[in-house]
């Protein structure tokens, strides 16, 4: 059985989605079907078949979500050892060790990753080099343009 971890926030936003689809987006498609229904022929109703879709779409959402919160490994950051290594949930400030140039980075789920924002996924090839590395370690990442070099300059625990 695989487990999925995710950070607090990662799982309450997953619930609220679940929550949603459930009680706005299921029932507003249920009664699109019903309206496309009314309107008579279904074979060449445009509106039945994008609700009836829609509703596949929304089912499917359900199930994944639900499966992922019942396989989840629910991890609060805050709780955790305070060891300046690098583990899943943490957030890292990193220095490109050329250029000097800063980044910040926390370690979160596939879900929840949002690369805009900061946050990437645990199987990132970023956060696979800095799992386990400790403030003041040097690792060498992969990236599309080569193996880059970076200096763990902080973790936190946030």
């Amino acid at each position: 059985m695989q487990r999925y971890p995710m950070t607090v926030p990662g799982a309450e936003a997953l619930k609220a989605e679940l929550a949603r689809l459930k009680t706005v987006d299921r029932p507003a498609v249920t009664a699109a079907i019903a309206e496309a229904r009314a309107h008579g022929d279904l074979k060449e109703n445009a509106e039945y078949h994008a609700a009836r879709e829609q509703q596949g779409f929304i089912e499917g959402r359900i199930q994944d979500i639900e499966g992922k919160l019942s396989h989840a490994q629910i991890i609060d950051v805050t709780t955790l050892p305070r060891t300046g290594r690098v583990v899943f949930g943490v957030t890292v400030d990193i220095e490109h060790v050329e250029t000097g140039e800063a980044r910040t980075y926390q370690i979160v789920g596939d879900d929840e990753a949002d690369f805009k924002v900061g946050k990437i996924s645990v199987n990132s090839p970023i956060a696979r080099g800095l799992i386990g590395k400790e403030e003041g370690d040097e690792v060498l990442i992969e990236t599309p343009g080569g193996r880059v070099a970076y200096e763990v300059v902080a973790v936190r625990y946030v």
